[in-house]
Order: structure tokens, then C-alpha cells, then sequence
């Protein structure tokens, strides 16, 4: 296999590292600090195709592959893990979800205006008593005429305020029935559609994350995507692709923290002599650059099988649960590196560490990866 970066490739990761050097580094402290979700940063990255990375040109996409998103996620959490998380959720599950699963016509109503960032899009299937257990979720979907009527409470929504339009999946059968939940399309606006509270997270402190809460809202059947039934099968296949986009972002946020790692052991002196001359600190960087080379073969692999179409459930999974280690664990010895410093808001190894945390948790846990491996395996 041959996973040498083409010229396309390589032209949207520079791009990508343009505009993030340009437009979100001078900034990305001050909106850590606020917990501001700057969502002009996200209209700009529409206009460059990158809210609609996989979606087909005919739908007004990109149209690109999984090895593009993958570096342009890398690029942008290279510099800021959240606006890299938000970049994910919206590509991946909101939009993704309706490019998979959608019909014509939800396709050509949403997925245009998605892929240009016109439309903010959030998706919702965790809830407060049902997190990795989703097929134990509360929120409930009543059929009544030619309408459902949704009632209950997702958490950990990524753009659940400001979101124009969400992707919920809703129970319409039975606790813990085998096909049981279904996938909705609720737009922004609708009556009994709200956020609720927003939360104070320790890191992706610039990726807005509410509850988003239903009470008695009434929305089209058109509105379904796909069988009464299926939501839950759906909400799986879309994970599996999600895992690449945080597997993509946690790389990101571990190359940010070993380059910055490497620059400062250089020019920091003690002894007479930079500290990248003693042991303690080069073999850090060692273990650093050899973790990241494996979790970045792994997401390759992946990527590679979910371009060419053939099932990759279990080296999603594992690119996510190694390369979301790897990021806790380089952001950690960056830290280390950077002593004293490194515990200060003043230079940019704080930030990693407290954003890393997140990709070993969001889009399933760690543990929740190893179950999913060890299935596959076992099979």
C-alpha cells in the first residue's frame, strides 16, 4: 500500500495550514479563554470547501476523500484542537449522516447548504443516563398522522446552540428492541426545539458543547431519514467514519505538541548546552515522533479502506483508541519538556494537553474502541 500524500493532498493541507496560521492562531487563546465559538471562522472555512469536504460536487461539496479531510483536520488541530473538533463533528456526523442515509430530496434541500457552511449542522444521539449505552436512550419519537412529535434531552452536543439544523436519533419502539430507534432531521426554529445548558469543559473550550432539549416537537414525517428502525444501525456507520475524523484530530494535536516540543528543547539552555542534549528529554522525543508515525499509518490504513469502500469497523476503531492515547501521551511529555512553562497559559503545550483529553472520550471512549476491536477479532 502506498500511502505517499498526492498533489491534491498536499495542496489542501497547505491550505489548510494557511488559514489556520493566518486566521485562527493569532486568536485561538482569547476564544479558549471566553469559550467563544467563533462561528465566522467556520463561514470562511465553507468558502473553501472544507465544511463540505466529502460531499460530492453535484451537492455543492468538495467532493474529496478521507486522506484530504484527514490532513486537513491534522493541520487545523495542529493549531486548535477545538476549531478541529468542530471541523469533525459537522463533516462527519451531521452532514455525513445526511450523505449516507438521506434521500434526493433531503439531500438536495440540506446537504448545499451544509457544505458551504450557510448551515451549521449538529447531531445528536448521547444522552444524561444513556452515553456509550445508546440503545438504553429516553428521547422519544411518537408517530401521530403524518407528524412525530419528539420528547427528551440530548447532552454533549457540539453546536447545539448554534447549530441551523441537528440529526437526532430518537426511540420508537421499545428500551434496548433490536431496531428500536430512528434518524430526524430537526431544523433550527422549530417549536419545543431548544438548547439547553451550555458546558464549561476543561479543553475544546471554543467548540461550543449545550444539551439540546425536546418538549413536545412536532415535525414532519419527511423529516425522517431512512426506515422507522433504522437510526441506530445508521448512527454506527456514521461513528465508523467519525472515528477517522478523531483519530485525524488527535494526530493533529500530537504533532502540534511534539513540533512545539522539538523548537523549545533546542533553544532552551541549561547546563551550558540545549536541553534536546540530554537523554531525558531526547528519548521523550523519540518515543514522541515513533507513536505518532504508527497512529499516523494506522488512520491511513483506514482511510484508505473507507475510500475504497470495504468494511474498516475495526481499524477505525483502533486508529482512534491508538492515536487518541498518543495524543494524551505526547501533549503530557510536552508539558514535561517545557517544565515550568509548559504548565503556563503563556506557551501553547497547556492547550494540547487539556484538548487531548477529550479524543480518547468523544465518539466512543477508549474502552468502548477495545470492545469494538475485540469483536472484530473474535468474530
Amino acid at each position: 500500500m502506498n500511502f505517499e500524500p498526492d498533489e491534491v493532498t498536499l495542496h489542501v493541507a497547505q491550505t489548510a495550514r494557511d488559514f489556520a496560521a493566518q486566521y485562527i492562531k493569532p486568536h485561538l487563546m482569547e476564544w479558549d479563554e471566553a469559550q467563544e465559538f467563533p462561528l465566522h471562522i467556520f463561514k470562511e472555512l465553507g468558502k473553501l470547501g472544507m465544511m463540505g469536504i466529502l460531499v460530492p460536487e453535484k451537492y455543492g461539496g468538495a467532493g474529496l476523500g478521507y486522506f484530504e479531510y484527514n490532513v486537513i483536520l491534522q493541520e487545523i488541530s495542529k493549531v486548535c484542537g477545538s476549531i478541529g473538533l468542530s471541523v469533525a463533528a459537522h463533516n462527519s456526523l451531521c452532514t455525513g449522516h445526511m450523505m449516507t442515509f438521506g434521500n434526493e430530496e433531503q439531500k438536495q434541500k440540506y446537504l448545499p447548504k451544509l457544505a458551504t457552511a450557510e448551515f451549521i449542522g449538529s447531531w445528536g444521539l448521547t444522552e444524561p443516563n444513556s452515553g456509550s449505552d445508546a440503545g438504553n436512550m429516553k428521547t422519544t419519537a411518537v408517530k401521530d398522522g403524518d407528524d412525530w412529535i419528539l420528547n427528551g434531552t440530548k447532552c454533549w452536543i457540539t453546536h447545539g446552540k448554534s447549530s441551523d439544523l441537528m440529526v437526532v436519533i430518537c426511540r420508537t419502539g421499545e428500551p434496548r428492541a433490536k431496531d428500536s430507534s430512528t434518524a430526524f432531521i430537526v431544523d433550527r426554529g422549530t417549536p419545543g426545539f431548544n438548547a439547553g445548558k451550555k458546558e464549561n469543559k476543561l479543553g475544546m473550550r471554543a467548540s461550543e458543547t449545550t444539551e439540546v432539549i425536546f418538549d413536545n416537537c412536532r415535525i414532519s414525517d419527511s423529516n425522517r431519514i431512512g426506515e422507522v428502525g433504522e437510526g441506530f444501525k445508521q448512527a454506527m456507520k456514521v461513528l465508523d467514519g467519525g472515528r477517522i475524523s478523531i483519530a485525524a484530530l488527535a494526530l493533529g494535536i500530537a504533532k502540534g505538541a511534539y513540533e512545539a516540543s522539538i523548537k523549545y528543547s533546542k533553544e532552551r539552555y541549561q547546563f551550558d548546552q540545549p536541553i534536546s542534549n540530554f537523554q531525558g528529554v531526547s528519548f521523550k522525543l523519540a518515543d514522541m515522533a515513533t507513536e505518532i508515525a504508527a497512529a499516523e499509518l494506522l488512520i491511513d490504513l483506514a482511510c484508505d479502506m473507507k475510500n475504497r469502500g470495504v468494511p474498516m469497523t475495526k481499524e477505525a476503531a483502533m486508529a482512534k483508541y491508538y492515536a487518541s492515547e498518543v495524543a494524551v501521551k505526547v501533549s503530557t511529555d510536552a508539558v514535561q519538556i517545557f517544565g515550568g512553562y509548559g504548565y503556563t497559559k503563556d506557551f501553547p503545550v497547556e492547550k494540547f494537553y487539556r484538548d487531548s483529553k477529550l479524543c480518547t472520550i468523544g465518539e466512543g471512549t477508549s474502552e468502548i474502541q477495545k470492545i469494538v476491536i475485540s469483536r472484530e477479532v473474535l468474530k
